[in-house]
Parts: structure tokens; C-alpha cells; sequence
């Protein structure tokens, strides 16, 4: 005799392997549908027994089974991208600080997102250029500061217009 546990978390039975038969052909039970045999130690599935095996189109599924899913495209990092226009703008702009500093930040951030996924995204090297080029154009904007600030101190105004 057989007890199962129904869809709706109810036990039925007991029933004889008839009723089972029936049960599977009316599409009322399946392979993963817990079932107690009498003097059995602990409950099973129906697809497990060895007595309805030839009544299953095929063998099932193991137990905690997962289906297989289409593997997700991987994108590229947002952060990097945006790291690398930051970086293109920054020198367009002639040497616009803001740019170069998201660009440092948005880089860096997408390279430690990028290494800490479970599944990489792409985009690892459209974040170093974006770096490279954030970081380049901030140093040379600082140069050209110090450049700058060099000519206008008061000994080179007073050496500029001593010769006039």
C-alpha cells in the first residue's frame, strides 16, 4: 500500500499500485511525487520506484535537479564606459579636472566590480584606458597649472615688465 503527498501538501492513500497507475495516467501525481511505501523507513519519490519505472517516458529528474539556464551575455561594465568618456573628455575639454576625476573614479570602480563578479563582465580594458587617459590628462593639467602659476609670480611679472 501507498501514501502520497498531493500537489496541495495533503496526504492521500492508502492505495494499491492500481490506484497509482490510474492516478499517473489521469496526470494527478508524477515522477517527483513524494510517496510513503508501508514498511518502508522513509518516503520516496514515485519515480524512484522500482515498480512504476516501465510507467515514466523516461528516467527522473535527481532530486534538487537544476534545469540548465542559457547563459546570460556578458555586458560590459556601465562604470567603464563612462570612466572612458569621462577620459576622452577630459582631454577635449583641454584638461577639465571634474572629467578627469570621475573618469579616476568611474574606472576604478568598474575594475574592482569587473574582478569581484562571480561571472566577469566585460569592459576590464575600456576601464584601464579610461584610467590611463583620466590620469594623464590630470597631471598634465597640473602641470600646465604650475606652468602657469611659474609665470605669473610676482619675480617673473617684475622680470616681464622690467624689459618693457
Amino acid at each position: 500500500m501507498y501514501r502520497i503527498i498531493g500537489a496541495d501538501g495533503k496526504t492521500y492513500g492508502s492505495v494499491n499500485l492500481q490506484q497509482l497507475r490510474q492516478w499517473l495516467a489521469q496526470g494527478r501525481v508524477e515522477s517527483r511525487t513524494p510517496v510513503f511505501v508501508d514498511g518502508a523507513a522513509d518516503w520516496s519519490f514515485l519515480g524512484l520506484l522500482p515498480e512504476l519505472a516501465g510507467d515514466f517516458a523516461g528516467t527522473p529528474p535527481p532530486i534538487g535537479a537544476v534545469k540548465p539556464v542559457a547563459a546570460a551575455p556578458r555586458g560590459t561594465n556601465s562604470l567603464a564606459t563612462a570612466g572612458l568618456v569621462c577620459g576622452l573628455l577630459a582631454w577635449t575639454c583641454c584638461c577639465c579636472v571634474p572629467f578627469n576625476l570621475f573618469g579616476l573614479v568611474f574606472s576604478l570602480i568598474a575594475l574592482i566590480q569587473i574582478s569581484s563578479q562571480p561571472e566577469p563582465q566585460e569592459g576590464r580594458t575600456t576601464a584601464i584606458i579610461g584610467l590611463v587617459l583620466s590620469a594623464a590628462n590630470l597631471l598634465f593639467a597640473c602641470g600646465l597649472g604650475l606652468f602657469r602659476l611659474a609665470l605669473l609670480s610676482p619675480g617673473a611679472l617684475h622680470w616681464h615688465f622690467s624689459h618693457f
